[in-house]
């Protein structure tokens, strides 16, 4: 899993087609084989309108988190609401396509395509435009300001 093939990398666009799949690029569909997740774990982003995509690993990550605090803490009870009620499992058809479901359309805001983006070890689900809005924002605060 450390060689540089086997993270999501870049953006891509496609559309959905008259039922509701969309195709995941081949570029992220080959770094789904090469690290053998054939089951996806989708949730709704903490922080964008966009679903973040994995594998069990990725729930596994946030469930360590969950278990590193109190249990009965608010934190945990928050965090589990977040990881557990806002996740879902999914899988491609045949085709490498994804199904978009409400609980993609509803919570990213997408209607007939999507980006997918590339976060390195998973990868969004995002609506085009919030996408480059969100892009040009972090860009911009990224920018050295003048001394």
């Amino acid at each position: 899993m450390s060689g540089v093939m086997s993270r999501f990398l870049s953006n891509a666009t496609n559309r959905i087609d008259s039922k509701g799949r969309v195709s995941v690029p081949a570029s992220f569909r080959s770094v789904l084989v090469e690290r053998g997740i054939q089951e996806l774990y989708c949730l709704q982003d903490f922080i964008f309108p966009a679903i973040s995509i994995g594998g069990p690993d990725l729930l596994d990550r946030y469930e360590r988190q969950i278990a590193s605090v109190d249990p009965f803490s608010p934190e945990a009870n928050r965090m589990s609401l977040l990881v557990h009620g806002g996740g879902v499992f999914m899988r491609l058809d045949a085709e490498g396509r994804l199904m978009v479901t409400d609980f993609i359309r509803d919570f990213a805001g997408i209607s007939t395509e999507v980006t997918f983006v590339g976060r390195s070890d998973h990868f969004q689900l995002w609506q085009p435009q919030a996408f480059h809005e969100a892009q040009a924002a972090a860009r911009a605060g990224r920018v050295p300001r003048p001394a």
